[in-house]
């Protein structure tokens, strides 16, 4: 037998350890660009049109790439997939009509407490709950308790929390089809989500919808919103930490702060910026603390 050792196998390059973590931030910025653009779709479609091409494309995107069919269900299964599809929906559609008169950033902020929610249901750690009060305080910087220049509209911040609220029952939901091929739950979740917010649109927006250049632009928010986002979280999951993952994914509502000045002229007032922070502070010390997904229990 040789007494030579086998050659140390070479570490990975720096760029391709950097590669995962960039995946990541491009989708949190294709996800933030892509809902600027359909912010832009309001004054012509609505918000419940625009909500209606992203989830109407990104279903049909979905259900093409994955071919949900191929695979059979249960009656169960089915039942709790549309339900997670349903919840799905209504946070797409709590979340545009949100953003209709709320800064981007904020609105994510806001519908960041439904997951932290969630975590706090789960946990029994003292630290949980601290982390959960801060995340209120920024809400509280943020509700219209009295008047001012800048207080947020009363409807849009319902309609954030409403979002928040549809977040966390999505993840309670979504735990129980983590048994099922992914690609197969997520697409006809999406389905499920199109057929409860695409009527919605095509009530309020009519046959505007149809204009061949709105739907180019409709399709390009989709691809931008969803379908790149859940691809490169997939690819960036795949090789992150899950605990340095969702501290990098609690980031999101800053990144839409940004992305709120610079594409759509939302500029905020220090105390909002300290409501963001304390938001994402919050959601990082959940993270840390234990993830709200690995505390939920066991589906059944």
């Amino acid at each position: 037998m040789s007494t030579l050792s086998a050659p140390a196998a070479s570490s990975p390059s720096p760029l391709l350890r950097a590669a995962p973590y960039a995946a990541l931030i491009c989708s949190m910025t294709a996800f933030c660009v892509g809902t600027s653009y359909g912010k832009q779709l309001f004054p012509i479609v609505g918000a419940t049109g625009a909500i209606a091409y992203r989830v109407g494309f990104s279903a049909l995107l979905l259900l093409l790439i994955f071919r949900p069919w191929r695979a059979p269900l249960t009656r169960a299964d089915l039942f709790a997939t549309m339900r997670y599809g349903a919840v799905l929906g209504l946070m797409n559609l709590s979340f545009y009509l949100a953003i209709r008169t709320i800064p981007l950033g904020l609105a994510i902020a806001i519908e960041f407490l439904g997951p932290l929610t969630v975590s706090l249901l789960y946990s029994r750690r003292p630290g949980q709950f601290a982390m959960v009060a801060m995340a209120a305080a920024g809400l509280v910087l943020l509700l219209p308790l009295h008047a001012s220049p800048h207080a947020l509209d009363p409807v849009g911040v319902g309609f954030a929390l409403m979002a928040g609220l549809c977040w966390g029952l999505y993840i309670v939901f979504g735990k129980k089809t983590t048994h099922l091929p992914g690609g197969q739950a997520v697409a006809l979740g999406m389905a499920t989500g199109a057929l409860v917010v695409v009527p919605i649109g095509i009530v309020e927006a009519g046959t505007t919808l149809l204009n061949p250049s709105l739907m180019l632009v409709g399709l390009a928010m989709a691809v931008l919103s969803s379908a790149l986002p859940y691809s490169l979280e997939m690819i960036a999951l795949k090789q992150i930490p899950a605990n340095r993952f969702g501290v990098l994914m609690s980031l999101e509502p800053a990144a839409g702060a940004l992305a709120g000045v610079v594409l759509l002229g939302e500029h905020l007032v220090p105390v909002q910026w300290l409501a963001v922070a304390l938001v994402v502070a919050a959601s990082v010390g959940s993270v840390l603390l234990g993830d709200a997904q690995a505390d939920l229990p066991p589906a059944q």
